[in-house]
């Protein structure tokens, strides 16, 4: 049974941190290290996530020393990690009991490097309010629409070779599903529904501000897209996301 180190960076969810890493230690699959990267400056909750890392002796506790928001928060637990693969889990979702054992028999007996999943959407009192369905994405599938889940990921470590999340406040994520993507890698779906997202009202990715100013730099400084092929580009996964809210 291969390690997995699962990767958690945490920033004031103390409400839902202990339901996400509940969820963690309720799994199937049981080889794991567990990564919470505590990233508030602040340490009102490091008590509290002290508590948490008690728990279990696979979890480990990284502690910043000043905010470096959740993508280079993730990085440190990267350059950390031990594991074959790692996986991804912010700290207000939840996984399901099976979800790592089953998207891993998946990968293993496919030869799959990269995996996403389907999922819920939930609400603060966990009730569902939309779904996901994943389905296999390449580079030109990604570049419209970022229909990737980040807390249904899971990849092989040796393909985070020389690339890392970006320092963006949202869309940190895409910017290197789309690095990867670009290297010729294709996210294949694991159709099953492992993971409950969690829609918050006062979450950084609800700001619409924020996800236009970064999805712009998504495609202006990370693609090195011009001025105008950023803005097609920004107008079409704007669209596409409005699209998916709608239908939920």
């Amino acid at each position: 049974m291969d390690l997995v180190s699962v990767v958690i960076p945490y920033y004031k969810k103390k409400k839902f941190i202990k339901q996400g890493i509940l969820s963690v230690l309720s799994q199937s699959y049981k080889n794991l290290e567990i990564f919470i990267i505590y990233d508030d400056e602040t340490k009102t909750d490091l008590d509290f996530i002290n508590n948490i890392k008690n728990l279990d002796a696979r979890i480990k506790l990284i502690i910043n020393k000043k905010n470096l928001g959740a993508g280079n928060s993730r990085n440190k637990a990267i350059e950390n990690s031990k594991g074959k693969f790692i996986a991804f889990l912010d700290s207000d979702d939840i996984w399901h009991p099976l979800k790592l054992s089953k998207q891993i028999e998946f990968m293993n007996k496919n030869n799959f490097p990269i995996t996403h999943t389907s999922y819920n959407i939930v609400d603060e009192a966990n009730k569902k309010v939309g779904n996901r369905f994943a389905i296999n994405l390449k580079f030109s599938d990604l570049l419209k629409s970022c229909d990737i889940g980040l807390s249904t990921v899971i990849l092989e470590k040796k393909l985070l070779h020389n690339i890392r999340f970006s320092n963006l406040k949202t869309k940190e994520d895409y910017v290197l599903w789309l690095q990867l993507t670009k290297k010729g890698y294709e996210f294949k779906a694991f159709e099953e529904y492992l993971t409950d997202w969690r829609l918050t009202s006062n979450s950084l990715s609800s700001s619409t501000i924020q996800k236009l100013l970064d999805g712009f730099r998504v495609y202006n400084k990370f693609m090195n897209f011009n001025f105008f092929l950023s803005l097609y580009y920004l107008f079409f996964l704007s669209l596409n996301y409005l699209k998916k809210r709608i239908n939920d």
